[in-house]
This record gives structure tokens, sequence and C-alpha cells, in this order.
């Protein structure tokens, strides 16, 4: 029996989240009909990671719906993989260029194009760890040369600096008069809406479902079951 994907989201009040995650499952499932894939919750939604672990099967695999190495990724999920009898955690999603396709294809759904849109803030979550800076920033820069050299600069909507307004100020300042705003987040939430605000050229939706993203989680699931003996879920996040 393979192991469970435990899909791990973090949370949040906007009622439109848990539908876009569970979107983003119903497409992985489609991908891989026989494989036993579940939701869990760092907070704010049910279920809960605790309780999903509770109710799963036999050895699981947590995947965090996540773009960097944070808080979360470097604590939170490895204590709650040590509390089941068989599980591991894999490699947040980011940064790799399969995100980077989602997030270009999210940008040209908005309306972005490289004729009248010379620059765009790629907004990102925030956190204190300079290992989740260092991952939104390599994936700013991935997204650049994907876009053909456009200007892409990380910004952040808490706990991290520039904040999303001063960095589409900033731009603006060197002449960048229509700034887009990538938003680099799995799904909607107050962070993705409020740096969505912040744009005075397209503002792309979140991730959410994009057809890459699911590859992608389950590139991550696969990568942590080829190799349990090797490489951390860290060393991971690099491949």
């Amino acid at each position: 029996m393979q192991p469970t994907l435990v899909a791990v989201a973090h949370g949040s009040r906007d009622p439109r989240a848990l539908p876009a995650v569970q979107a983003l499952l119903e497409r992985i499932r489609e991908l891989r009909p026989c494989l036993d894939v579940r939701l869990g919750h760092i907070e704010l939604n049910r279920p809960l990671l605790a309780d999903t672990l509770r109710r799963a099967p036999g050895p699981a695999v947590l995947v965090p719906l996540l773009l960097g190495r944070g808080y979360h990724v470097k604590r939170d999920l490895p204590a709650a993989a040590a509390r089941h009898a068989d599980a591991r955690v894999a490699a947040p999603l980011g940064p790799h260029p399969l995100l980077v396709e989602a997030l270009c294809e999210r940008l040209l759904e908005a309306g972005w194009s490289p004729d009248t849109h010379t620059a765009v803030v790629l907004a990102a979550a925030g956190s204190r760890d300079p290992d989740a800076a260092d991952d939104t920033r390599r994936t700013a820069a991935l997204l650049s040369e994907r876009l053909g050299g456009t200007a892409v600069v990380p910004a952040y909507a808490s706990a991290a600096a520039p904040s999303v307004p001063d960095a589409v100020r900033t731009l603006a300042a060197r002449g960048h008069h229509r700034v887009a705003v990538a938003s680099y987040f799995t799904a909607p939430g107050r962070f993705a809406a409020q740096s969505a605000a912040a744009a005075t050229g397209p503002a792309a939706a979140p991730l959410g479902d994009h057809p890459a993203l699911a590859r992608l989680v389950l590139r991550r699931y696969d990568q942590a079951l080829a190799a349990r003996h090797a490489r951390t879920p860290l060393e991971l996040a690099t491949a």
C-alpha cells in the first residue's frame, strides 16, 4: 500500500481558501487515482493536521502546501510527523520551475503583457526565517527569467521587508508605473487580497488548483519516498 499523501495547508479565515485547496486536491487525485490523498490544516480550518494523521491508515507523507522554508516546515510539521507511527515530511513546494510556470500563467490570465507592464512584484506571505526569504528571492529570479528579463522584485505581506506597497512605490519611483503583482500564495486569504490591492497594473490570482501545482505536490511526495535514507526535507527543497 502506498503511503497516504497528506497535503498540509496553513488554514485561513477567508471562506474561499478551503474550496481552493480542495480543488487542488481533486486535481491531484485525478492525476493519481489510486493514491489516498487527504488534507490537514496547521490551524484555523478543519480537518486539523493532527486529526488527519490520527485517521490515516499506515504510513503517510506530509506535503506542505507552503512555498518556502519557514517555521512550519522546519518545526511544526516534523513535530507532527514524529507523533505518527510512520510519517515523513516532504520539502516545501518552492522554489521550483513548476511554481514559476503557474505564476507566469496566472499573470497572463490577469492581463499581464511584456509590452505594457515593465515590472512585477512577487508578493509572498513573509517570514523571519532567512531561508524563507532566500527561497522567495530564488523564485523571483526564476520568474524574471521566465518573463524574458522583466524586473521581478520579491516583497512580503508580513514579517519581512519590503512590504508589497513599498516595493510598488519603489518601482514607480524608478519609472515603472504599471506594476503587476504575482500572487505567491496557494489559496485566497487576507495577505493575498492586501497584496493584490497594492498593484498599479494586473493583480494575479493565487496559485489555487493550477495543474502545475498539482504535479509539483506529487513530485514532492515522490521525492520524499525516494529519499528515506539520504536527504532531509530541507535538502529536498533545492531539488
